[in-house]
């Protein structure tokens, strides 16, 4: 995730809450509104940016929303981003006018609201095209949420799936990846936590996850296949927040494709 929107989050929850001043002097309105894309109009596919900014009433609003030219190459999923940015938009502007409200003091972190989403480029084959998106949402309070979202473009069809809706079930794909899921994450885990994870202590994060609780990333290596899993367990599922996020990935195997559906298997290699 780009740096702005963190910067947003921690400098809010460094300041205290506090009512207007003593001199009953109401504060000066400021506010301003830039939004921007990164496309020209004479060029068929460019990568697209837009942010939107607000400043007014002792609250902040930031907004940013991007994908890349390899999006813009597919009309219908470009569109399909664009209707959700002005969604997404449109929702936020209505709660922080909200919050202004609510919060007419000097409560500056209640009055902050941020939202990033940046859509990245995982593989890019003839007939698909998969994506990760970076989410982060700040709507007050000490920090921030973030997650990763995935999403499998069929190029031919047109048509958006998201990584876990090409295997038969989530269970199906845990079953294919075996012990090397649980093992992986619990290395993962003791790295971070400088001590051994206890299985047996019945303890949320140290038991392992489910696949349904994760976002699950196709990759490939060599252009032409998906050779490659990734799984994405966000804050809170497997470890605390100060812990993050947890990144694992693996080969494709022929177990792995067995847990594909058979209208995606041809999309499918094993690793070499």
């Amino acid at each position: 995730m780009r740096a702005p929107l963190f910067l947003i989050s921690l400098a809010l929850s460094s300041v205290a809450c506090s009512e207007t001043s003593d001199s009953g002097e109401a504060e000066n309105a400021v506010a301003t509104v830039s939004a921007s894309a990164a496309t020209s109009p004479t060029a068929a596919a460019d990568a697209v940016e837009m942010t939107d900014k607000e400043e007014r009433d002792g609250g902040t609003r930031e907004f940013t929303y991007s994908w890349p030219a390899a999006v813009s190459e597919q009309t219908a999923l470009a569109e399909r981003f664009e209707q959700e940015r002005d969604a997404a938009l449109g929702a936020q502007k209505e709660e922080w006018e909200r919050s202004l409200v609510d919060f007419p003091g000097d409560c500056v972190a209640c009055k902050g609201r941020g939202y990033e989403k940046e859509w990245k480029v995982v593989a890019d084959l003839s007939g698909w095209l998969s994506l990760s998106a970076d989410i982060y949402e700040y709507t007050g309070g000490a920090h921030g949420n973030y997650t990763r979202q995935s999403l499998v473009w069929d190029k031919q069809n047109e048509i958006a799936l998201a990584g876990s809706e090409l295997f038969k079930s989530p269970v199906a794909l845990e079953t294919a990846l075996g012990s090397a899921l649980c093992d992986g994450l619990n290395i993962e885990r003791e790295r971070k936590r400088g001590m051994p994870v206890d299985s047996s202590a019945g303890d949320l994060f140290n038991d392992c996850p489910g696949l349904d609780e994760a976002s699950i990333f196709v990759g490939s290596s060599d252009g032409e296949y998906f050779d490659r899993i990734g799984i994405y367990f966000g804050p809170y599922v497997a470890g605390s927040y100060a812990e993050g996020a947890y990144e694992l990935n693996f080969p494709v195997t022929a177990s792995v494709i067995d847990a594909v559906r058979p209208e995606y298997a041809g999309a499918f290699r094993v690793k070499r």
